[in-house]
């Protein structure tokens, strides 16, 4: 007989704090929130509820502080505790529009700093050793082709990416348009590589895909929507096949465009609007990345260097 795996016991909710818990996540639907945010504000707030005894809705500045104070003793990273920190601004915001609390416990914790990471450095040979590794002999080969060329000839995020429809995309006039963060809508140009792969896989592989109706553009072998697990597995397994040895990420190929972009000579505004970054500062990062490349480049081939 077999050895069952034993379970691991789900987080420990209450019942009080679990119709609070579900109130919460209306209140971020309707905040356009995104399910990915949606879920890690969830999930933040039932480990910050494991870590004191007293109802999370009746939660004190001194409570809070508490918790910050056992996460941080679990070893959790300023990074994680920030967003835990936001998750919980968020709750006792959708608590006092509720008119259920008139006061913010919050209100006088501060993010903890947080050093802002480079994005990893991905060598334009390793994009294109990255973006050929896909066999394009078969349907999925095709797709993921595809796939990969628009994601490093627009710079999206892959949530953008798989959510790309068929009305979406201007093949004739080589665009896309895009629904980001926020709901916010931008025109990234399409490339004509890129073009010519979907083109490609419109022709050659959509059908054979295509099981029910959706308009979706990449579909998985079954006929839906991709997920960003599988994209990811996906990557890392092209990355092997491609013998890349840099720590890759969902997003390496949206940290290229930009890093490449850069090092050609394209202007920091543009590039600014080809991410949809509403803020400057947040497209700045990539420049120092730029720098660096260049730092290295003239270290290794200057004669006087």
């Amino acid at each position: 007989m077999l050895n069952k795996k034993p379970r691991v016991p789900a987080p420990t909710v209450i019942p009080e704090q679990l119709i609070f818990l579900q109130g919460f996540r209306d209140f971020l639907i309707a905040q356009t929130v995104s399910p990915h945010t949606r879920n890690a504000y969830l999930s933040d707030l039932i480990q910050c509820s494991e870590c004191c005894s007293q109802a999370m809705p009746l939660w004190s500045t001194d409570d809070i502080s508490d918790v910050l104070l056992a996460l941080t003793k679990q070893g959790k990273s300023p990074r994680s505790i920030a967003r835990s920190l936001s998750a919980l601004r968020s709750f006792f915001k959708f608590l006092r529009e509720q008119k259920l609390r008139h006061d913010n416990p919050v209100g006088t914790h501060k993010t903890p700093k947080i050093g802002r990471a480079l994005p990893k450095d991905l060598s334009e040979a390793d994009v294109e050793a990255l973006i050929q590794a896909p066999d394009t002999t078969t349907a999925l080969g095709l797709r993921d082709r595809a796939m990969l060329e628009v994601l490093y000839a627009c710079g999206l995020r892959v949530t953008e990416l798989l959510n790309l429809r068929l009305d979406l995309i201007n093949l004739k006039q080589g665009y896309l348009r895009i629904v980001g963060k926020g709901n916010k809508e931008r025109l990234v140009p399409l490339g004509q590589i890129a073009c010519e792969w979907v083109e490609k896989y419109l022709s050659e592989a959509r059908a054979t895909l295509y099981k029910t109706s959706t308009d979706y553009l990449f579909l998985t072998q079954h006929g839906g929507i991709m997920s960003r697990q599988n994209f990811w597995y996906a990557i890392k397994r092209y990355a092997l096949q491609a013998n890349i040895q840099t720590e890759l990420s969902p997003h390496t190929l949206r940290h290229a465009f930009a890093t490449h972009l850069l090092n050609h000579g394209a202007d920091l505004r543009v590039v600014q609007i080809l991410l949809g970054h509403s803020d400057l500062s947040t497209t700045q990062i990539y420049t120092h990345v730029a720098q660096l490349r260049m730092q290295q480049l003239h270290a290794a081939h200057h004669p006087r260097a």
